[in-house]
């Protein structure tokens, strides 16, 4: 049994056990999905099954963990990891593109999640890594990790912060006009296929996303991308709904936008690329234990900036200009 805090408040069920069960190797998001719908989880004293339920601040959360065996414990493994920023609270890593960042059934090990566990394998007990959000697969950049369940609950809770921000870059196809605007899009799991998002605004969660054209050439445009709300795919769902899918993104991308057979040097450079080009490229966080203002900034990795340089677009100016964030995002 738990109690929601000011942290959970607004946030689905599923993923309000899922940071106060961080601690526990089976409670993954897909299996608290799975509670929940079978019946499971209280909210004071009321079943509710649906997973898109939310939590309000003092809701007395009970849940019924099944007696079946936990997940084997995930193993530590000595694999490169970039760390960014580290004290006694949280470090920021920069995954590359291509690296999972939890263990799954098809992707037992080699995970962001196995590397960090080596590297904690030093920390006392109670400073077991956890992921404080995460990135797909195939985009690189930011992840946050706190140092245990209470660094856990406390960075949740500065993430609500007004002061909070996460940046992303986003190489996308087309001449993208115009140069600001902000994207309201509901979305929703598309029926056919639960591992992809589609934007539908009748059935759908509200979802909104700022934009920033920060340069183009004559067939792509790089995008700074701001989340005002976190949802499953949101950049990738809403750039490719406006007309400008992420490059390189073979879910939400049409194939057919190639560049012209007399551009090799773009095609060759796009080739390269390790994933899709979206970049978690810069945070702001207040500090969980200071309240002070902590920056982290990711570098673009090669491929991106091969592919930026090849598609006309210089990003040495461009990416000097947020010392200062602009007005609007």
């Amino acid at each position: 049994m738990l109690t929601a805090d000011r942290g959970d408040a607004g946030r689905r069920i599923d993923l309000v056990l899922r940071r106060h069960l961080s601690g526990i190797d089976a409670a993954t998001r897909h299996r608290v999905q799975v509670w929940i719908e079978a019946g499971r989880v209280s909210v004071n004293g009321r079943l509710v099954t649906r997973t898109s339920a939310r939590a309000a601040a003092g809701d007395v959360i009970a849940i019924l963990l099944p007696a079946d065996a936990p997940r084997p414990p995930i193993a530590a493994e000595a694999l490169p990891l970039q760390i960014l920023y580290e004290d006694a609270l949280l470090l920021v890593v920069s995954k590359p593109a291509g690296l999972v960042v939890h263990p799954t059934h098809a992707h037992a090990s080699g995970t962001l999640m196995n590397a960090l566990l080596w590297h904690a394998r030093d920390w006392p007990p109670a400073a077991r890594p956890s992921l404080v959000g995460r990135l797909d697969k195939l985009t690189s950049g930011l992840v946050v990790v706190a140092k245990g369940p209470a660094a856990h609950a406390a960075l949740q809770r500065a993430w609500t912060s007004p002061s909070t921000s996460k940046d992303y870059l986003a190489l996308v196809h087309g001449r993208v006009t115009p140069r600001t605007g902000r994207i309201d899009l509901a979305l929703r799991r598309d029926p056919g296929d639960r591992r992809r998002v589609i934007a539908c605004a009748r059935s759908g969660v509200p979802s909104a996303t700022l934009y920033e054209r920060l340069g183009r050439g004559a067939q792509l445009s790089l995008l700074r991308c701001r989340l005002l709300t976190g949802r499953t795919h949101q950049i990738r769902v809403h750039l490719a709904a406006s007309g400008w899918p992420v490059v390189a993104d073979a879910v939400y991308g049409p194939t057919r936008r190639r560049p012209a057979a007399d551009e090799p040097a773009l095609a060759e450079a796009l080739e390269r690329l390790s994933g899709h080009a979206l970049h978690a490229w810069r945070l702001r966080l207040p500090h969980p234990a200071s309240g002070a203002l902590l920056h982290v900034e990711a570098p673009l990795p090669p491929g991106l900036l091969g592919a930026l340089f090849a598609a006309g677009i210089d990003p040495a100016p461009l990416l000097q200009i947020f010392a200062a964030a602009p007005a609007g995002l």
